[in-house]
């Protein structure tokens, strides 16, 4: 006996849809592989930067010289912040300019050339009295023989009071 065309549609469709389940646990089952493989990558790249952290904390930081006693100069690094900051200054990045020639202030406290810099940065930044404030440090830190710094600030000074 002939089934009718009806259950042979039905017969048809479930087939089919028991294919597309299987291929798509065949789908299914290749991603999930693909994901465990790329998770074990992530785990051996976590593992070597994990070694590599513990390298860097196991190394002792050598330092060439030994911090100046506190109230001295140390020119090394007044002269590193003062030549970043020129370089800041020359891009017209006058925030970063000042942050630098503070850190040569910082260094050199008595530096007659980094009041200087911290003065001009701060009229650069439209700051008239801490400008102001920082060209009269300039003079008064100057010693004799330092005049070209103390002339400059005296005739930075004279500018911006005359204004």
């Amino acid at each position: 006996m002939r089934r009718p065309w009806i259950f042979a549609a039905a017969e048809l469709a479930i087939g089919s849809v028991i294919l597309m389940a299987l291929s798509a646990s065949g789908c299914l089952s290749d991603a999930i592989k693909e994901n465990q493989r790329q998770l074990d990558q992530q785990k051996t790249e976590l593992d070597q930067l994990k070694q590599q952290v513990a390298d860097l904390k196991a190394q002792q930081p050598s330092y060439p010289t030994a911090a100046p006693p506190p109230g001295t100069c140390d020119k090394a690094v007044m002269q590193v912040a003062t030549r970043h900051g020129g370089e800041r200054f020359a891009a017209s990045e006058f925030n970063k300019a000042l942050g630098y020639y503070q850190d040569a202030i910082t260094a050199c406290p008595t530096s007659a050339q980094a009041q200087l810099n911290v003065a001009r940065a701060y009229e650069a930044l439209g700051d008239r009295d801490q400008a102001l404030d920082y060209y009269r440090r300039a003079i008064q830190s100057a010693p004799s023989d330092d005049a070209a710094v103390a002339q400059q600030a005296r005739q930075a000074l004279a500018g911006l009071t005359a204004k």
